[in-house]
């Protein structure tokens, strides 16, 4: 399977031909997205920003992300990093946005939501997905498999719209 890097210069290359830019919503994360993305010389062509949100304040906040959604989902679930997208496509104007909402370890796991549960949600021009994925490791490599995920999510959605 290819790196992080080669998805973020694969991803680089395709909003680049489709004129599209990208943010970026972070929880678990707390900002790896957006400093890989930002890595890449000329990133601001098609990365325009994101939004920190560990706090669920922030996430309903700054993002939109409705309070019940949290009281009966909880903050790592489908409707919410579907919202954390969208709201960080409004926020930002951009074309498509990642947000992760996950519990990174090495406390914080329950039997429903054990370390290593994530939930990844994608929104381009206001449609939205979102997967649910178990990563093994400590929190270091759950997040950096986090990473690899939610930026190779936007680049295959990219890549679909021709």
């Amino acid at each position: 399977m290819p790196d992080t890097k080669t998805f973020v210069l694969e991803l680089a290359d395709a909003l680049k031909a489709r004129e599209f830019t990208c943010a970026t919503a972070e929880s678990c994360t707390g900002g790896l997205i957006g400093a890989m993305l930002t890595a890449v010389p000329g990133s601001s062509e098609w990365y325009v920003g994101g939004v920190i949100s560990y706090a669920n304040s922030v996430k309903i906040g700054l993002l939109g992300v409705r309070e019940a959604d949290i009281e009966t989902q909880g903050a790592v679930s489908a409707p919410v990093v579907r919202s954390m997208a969208q709201g960080a496509c409004r926020a930002t104007g951009a074309d498509i946005a990642c947000a992760v909402s996950g519990v990174a370890g090495p406390g914080g796991g329950t039997p429903e939501k054990p370390v290593g549960t994530v939930w990844i949600g994608w929104s381009l021009h206001g449609d939205t997905r979102a997967r649910k994925f178990h990563f093994c490791g400590d929190r270091d490599e759950v997040r950096a498999q986090t990473v690899a995920e939610a930026v190779r999510g936007m680049l295959e959605w990219v890549k679909e719209n021709k």
